[in-house]
């Protein structure tokens, strides 16, 4: 078994000591919030009703520029269901990243991402199907610069990954990296990187990767391009069998054009071998690993979004489209969908959301599929700089070739939350 470290720590650790520089306070709240669902467990028949009343806590908080900078995002909550469909329990939502120069050309990063993620999408989003997964990392980067347009950079990482069921597979990495970028111009710089990790997880189970890759950035006037594309070979160790090796074509890119001042346009693509304990689900909200599987997997997503500011109201939209293939074991996890978010100022201190998000989901272990459909409205009231109420009607189906994942569910949502400024 692994030694347990929390990532949470080092980020107290990280907030306390950075306190000089953090001028800025943070913003804290509390709140509470009650939903009313005509099918607590999303089942198929019988169809059992519950009220889940949540309390919940959080802060906020970003440092001012300076030798030591940091972010940090989080809310922990409490909920008790009216008729105990399920147990009590906490959850949690954090982020936090930040950085401190040590010398000239040395800086020290820290990041911790803690999810409420769900287990296994063939299974519905209940209690029962979700877990929290929390990701902690840090490490140097040293940066030389070799002339005017060239630079070296060399990096060290651990990270630890830890869940709070034990049925999931608790995981250590430790990663290295060396790279080369030139500039070609102040808006274009391309190179060459090298890295290699290893991850173990808590049944002495072995991942290795190296990847070999030539990140590019370029920046226009209303558009900025950036990524890296190469070749990546993981080798998996599991238990009781031979050592298993897989290579592919990995890489990235991110593009965000200004389309005109009130409309962006934002592309986002990815592709890596790993393993269930990466943070590759929080970087791509939409992706969700299979955590039953601890297996080699190469990941890949693809995310398309345009964001309009219509001046008081806004209206996004996001296509996406995400594929696990577990090497391991040959089955793949594929999904695909389209959301939309609307809001609108109503007065000065009301306003009026509606949402809506369509998914397919595909999976060849069974050969099966299923839809899902979500949509809701509300409106949420602010009554002054720290009280604001909320109030939203949501309807979620789900149809699928295995009748036990079918359902529907009706719910509303109320809720009240003040902050301290």
């Amino acid at each position: 078994m692994l030694k347990r470290r929390s990532g949470l720590l080092f980020l107290g650790i990280w907030i306390c000591s950075s306190g000089p520089i953090a001028a800025a306070p943070a913003v804290f709240s509390v709140g509470l919030d009650s939903r009313y669902t005509n099918n607590a467990t999303q089942a198929p028949f019988n169809e059992e009703s519950d009220l889940e009343s949540r309390v919940f806590v959080g802060v906020q908080h970003s440092s001012d520029p300076g030798n030591c900078n940091s972010e940090l995002a989080a809310q922990v909550g409490y909920s008790r269901w009216l008729d105990e469909t399920f147990s009590p329990e906490t959850t949690a939502n954090a982020d936090f990243e930040g950085d401190c120069r040590l010398g000239s050309n040395l800086v020290w990063e820290a990041s911790d991402y803690l999810r409420d993620v769900v287990r296994d999408s063939r299974v519905n989003n209940t209690p029962n199907n979700r877990t929290q997964k929390n990701v902690f990392r840090t490490g140097p980067i040293l940066t030389f610069r070799l002339g005017a347009v060239d630079e070296l950079l060399l990096s060290a990482s651990y990270e630890n990954t830890e869940f709070r069921e034990p049925e999931q597979k608790d995981g250590e990495r430790y990663s290295g990296s060396v790279g080369w970028n030139h500039f070609f111009s102040p808006s274009f710089s391309a190179g060459l990187r090298a890295s290699a990790d290893q991850s173990e997880l808590d049944t002495e189970e072995e991942f290795d990767r190296v990847t070999v890759s030539a990140p590019f950035n370029k920046a226009w006037a209303a558009t900025s391009l950036s990524g890296a594309v190469g070749y990546g070979r993981i080798e998996s160790s599991l238990q009781n069998s031979s050592p298993r090796k897989y290579d592919s074509f990995v890489g990235n890119l991110l593009l965000v054009r200004q389309i005109n001042v009130t409309t962006e346009l934002e592309i986002e693509a990815s592709r890596e071998l790993t393993d269930q304990t990466s943070d590759f689900d929080t970087r791509f909200d939409d992706f969700i690993f299979n955590l039953d599987q601890t297996s080699a997997v190469e990941v890949t997503a693809v995310r398309l979004g345009v964001n309009n500011d219509l001046g008081a109201s806004t209206f996004d939209i996001g296509l996406f489209a995400n594929r696990s293939d577990y090497l391991d074991i040959r089955i793949e996890e594929d999904s695909a969908g389209i959301d939309a978010a609307f809001r609108r100022p109503l007065t000065g201190q009301l306003n009026w959301t509606v949402g809506a998000r369509y998914e397919l989901f595909r999976y060849s272990a069974d050969d099966t599929e299923d839809d899902v459909i979500r949509v809701n409205t509300g409106i949420d009231f602010q009554l002054n700089r720290q009280l604001s109420f909320v109030s939203v009607v949501g309807y979620e189906k789900r149809t699928s070739d295995v009748l036990s994942r079918e359902f529907d569910e009706a719910w509303v949502l109320v809720g009240v939350e003040y902050l301290f400024r």
